[in-house]
């Protein structure tokens, strides 16, 4: 097969940008006066989840270092839904693949699966939250604010979501994924947390933004009365932010890897389009890519290949390597049994790309619009087609490092990483 020749672009994102991870926590978090509500000697409860938010570790052990200075006794809780295996050793370890670990942060991680029930919503919807966490003097909540990759609207994932999802541990998770088949998110997320901010000792929030380049572009604190109107403010900063394709169709894209440390989906839907819309919502104007294919597995998303079914093609080596297991209990857990479904799947990319370039439509296969990126997070350097640079309008700025070139496979018909 004659396959497109190749151009490899860099592309410019906006790049807000923390310098002083610690400085910045510290400063955020002593604008809201804590210590006026956390005595000396008490317990706090701060969130860890199961996302590879940049400067994480950093993040949390600078809040625990703030929260020391108050005199208080912090602690780390897993809040992350069914991740891990469903299992409190699981979390764990996630937590550790993250360099989120007792020695680094600098105070106990205590993990447990189980919950308590503070209450319903005036709808009859439960809330639950994590064992550990309500048996803390106060909780602060840590979470990166962006934009969902199934829900759209003012509140997408953030504050609120990481109280539902993250601290209801895989019971609450798994029942408000039920609840979200029917329901619109916006109106059960916003109940869920008005319950837990009323009920649960919640002192705090911390929340981050990124940029393209997977960097923290800004932290901000917030008390609990302010988390709806913060994270409604932040998530429009996210999305302004947020890296993006530099075209907005394609023939093929060829994804390096994916996982949970990458997004929700193992792919952010936001970025490669086939984000789902569910009930009461429209999701238009996607990016549109007539096949997906992906190569393997990030080290951190531990086997897990959540989002596997929603790509079109995959390399048998992904397959092998993942943990079929974890990737059930988590897709099942969120309603969405059809994003563990393997997709088709050979030795090479090679052949991948023998397969997929055949049935794109009329044009020849070296006509292809065919991208490849590393992930979804990582878009600075990405690879185009010719096709794509003549036939397609750019939805993003970027310099030509190279091209155009052939397409190169190694002895086992594989492709370098981008």
């Amino acid at each position: 097969m004659q396959y497109p020749r190749m151009y490899r672009l860099r592309q410019k994102f906006p790049r807000p940008l923390v310098d002083n991870i610690p400085a910045a926590v510290r400063d955020t978090l002593t604008k809201l006066n804590l210590g006026t509500k956390i005595k000396r000697g008490q317990t706090v409860a701060l969130t860890g989840g199961s996302r590879g938010i940049a400067n994480i570790a950093l993040i949390l052990k600078s809040a625990v270092q703030h929260l020391r200075d108050l005199g208080a006794q912090p602690f780390i809780v897993p809040a992350m839904g069914s991740h891990g295996g469903a299992t409190a050793e699981g979390q764990v370890e996630v937590l550790h693949s993250y360099g989120i670990t007792e020695e680094f942060c600098g105070c106990p991680i205590r993990s447990s699966m189980d919950v308590i029930q503070l209450g319903t919503t005036p709808e009859g919807w439960p809330v639950f939250l994590d064992k550990n966490a309500s048996s803390a003097d106060h909780i602060g909540v840590v979470a990166r604010v962006k934009p969902h990759t199934s829900y759209h609207g003012p509140i997408e994932s953030g504050l609120l979501k990481m109280m539902m999802i993250g601290l209801g541990k895989k019971h609450g998770a798994a029942h408000y994924h039920r609840v979200l088949l029917e329901q619109a998110y916006d109106p059960v997320v916003r109940a869920v947390s008005k319950v837990m901010r009323g009920k649960a000792p919640i002192a705090f929030g911390l929340a981050t933004i990124e940029n393209g380049y997977d960097e923290t572009a800004h932290i901000e604190a917030c008390l609990p009365n302010d988390f709806e109107p913060v994270e409604e403010r932040l998530l429009v900063k996210a999305k302004e932010w947020l890296g993006r394709l530099p075209f907005h169709e394609a023939d093929l894209l060829i994804i390096d890897e994916i996982g949970k440390d990458i997004s929700g989906s193992g792919m952010d839907t936001n970025v490669v389009g086939r984000k789902r819309a569910l009930r009461s919502e429209t999701i238009g104007n996607q990016p549109n890519m007539r096949f997906i294919y992906l190569r393997g597995l990030t080290e951190h998303t531990h086997g897990n290949a959540c989002g596997i079914g929603f790509a079109d093609f995959c390399t048998t080596r992904l397959v092998k390597g993942m943990d079929y297991h974890a990737t059930r209990i988590n897709c099942v857990t969120s309603g969405y049994p059809e994003g563990a479904n393997i997709s088709v799947h050979f030795d090479s990319d090679r052949e991948v790309l023998d397969a997929a370039l055949s049935i794109i439509g009329s044009r020849n296969p070296e006509q292809a619009r065919v991208m490849h990126i590393k992930n979804t997070l990582m878009l600075a350097e990405v690879e185009v087609s010719e096709s794509c640079m003549k036939d397609l309008k750019p939805m993003t700025q970027f310099d030509v490092l190279k091209g155009p070139y052939d397409v190169a496979f190694d002895g086992q018909g594989n492709l370098a990483g981008v």
